[in-house]
């Protein structure tokens, strides 16, 4: 089917007209188009992370990193941790390829800590329901890398007003022109949260004044991560996508005026790649 998508593509007057550069291809699933996706590489790309992404297919100079749908019930309570009584909850799948590896470490290490709720479940609706209750009862929520670096997960943690405890070194994130993670999230490189007892010590210091904060945070972000809220994620996708403009015509007339390509050369589009570095900070 991605073959003949892309071949049906190659025949429109609009895809040739351009080379696809004034095009935009939503490939928010790790392996959507993955067989083809050197042949719409020109396009914008809707992109959930990087993670399975050469260097000169995406960037985020030329695509836009957008979230995953959240899959759990939205928290409409009050900002509060009375009825927060979890310190960490986390509920998913422990055994992931690539950097998802961490996730059976990490579950060695917490599984026996006290107020630490951290469970192996799949995708099922009751599953669903028993994330929902611990997500909306849990003052933070675990999101270590999985198969690829971001997880629908992270997500659910915000809409859940769920402190995100962010353990994937190489993460990229929607919309950070206009939001500051750190105001919503906690970052901690791989390293350091498999030191034992690092990552409990330090959420069992953060104050209930700093955990408040970051609900006022998240609450007021709460729409960029829901897609059926008209001014929620669809139009912020398309607002980043506008800023895109000057460089799709900056592209476009450029590749006109070339008459040698140097094809061991970079496309100057694609040169700004995820340069993730490991922090760790509240």
């Amino acid at each position: 089917m991605q073959d003949e998508l892309v071949e049906w593509l190659e025949e429109q007057e609009y895809w040739r007209r351009n080379n696809g550069r004034d095009h935009v291809v939503f490939a928010g699933d790790p392996n959507a188009l993955y067989r083809v996706l050197d042949r719409v590489k020109n396009a914008v790309l809707l992109l959930s992370d990087f993670g399975r992404v050469r260097n000169d297919q995406g960037s985020l100079i030329k695509d836009v990193i957008v979230p995953y749908s959240h899959r759990i019930n939205v928290y409409n309570g009050d900002i509060g941790v009375e009825e927060r009584k979890t310190l960490l909850f986390f509920m998913g799948n422990r055994y992931r390829k690539d950097g998802g590896k961490i996730r059976d470490l990490l579950f060695q290490m917490l599984e026996k800590e006290e107020d630490v709720v951290i469970r192996h479940g799949t995708q099922s609706r009751e599953n669903r329901r028993t994330a929902t209750r611990g997500m909306h009862t849990s003052k933070f929520c675990l999101n270590p890398a999985g198969d690829t670096p971001s997880a629908c997960r992270l997500f659910d943690s915000i809409v859940s007003l769920c402190v995100p405890l962010i353990v994937s070194d190489s993460i990229e994130l929607p919309f950070e022109d206009v939001i500051d993670y750190r105001k919503i999230a906690i970052f901690v490189d791989t390293e350091s949260s498999l030191q034992p007892g690092y990552l409990v010590r330090m959420l069992r210091a953060v104050s209930t004044e700093k955990i408040l904060e970051y609900q006022k945070e998240m609450r007021a972000v709460k729409r960029y991560f829901v897609y059926g809220d008209s001014n929620g994620t669809v139009h912020e996708i398309w607002r980043e996508v506008a800023q895109k403009l000057p460089l799709i015509q900056l592209m476009i007339n450029r590749d006109k005026r070339l008459v040698k390509k140097d094809s061991t050369e970079p496309d100057c589009s694609c040169l700004c790649t995820n340069q993730s570095a490991p922090i760790t900070s509240l």
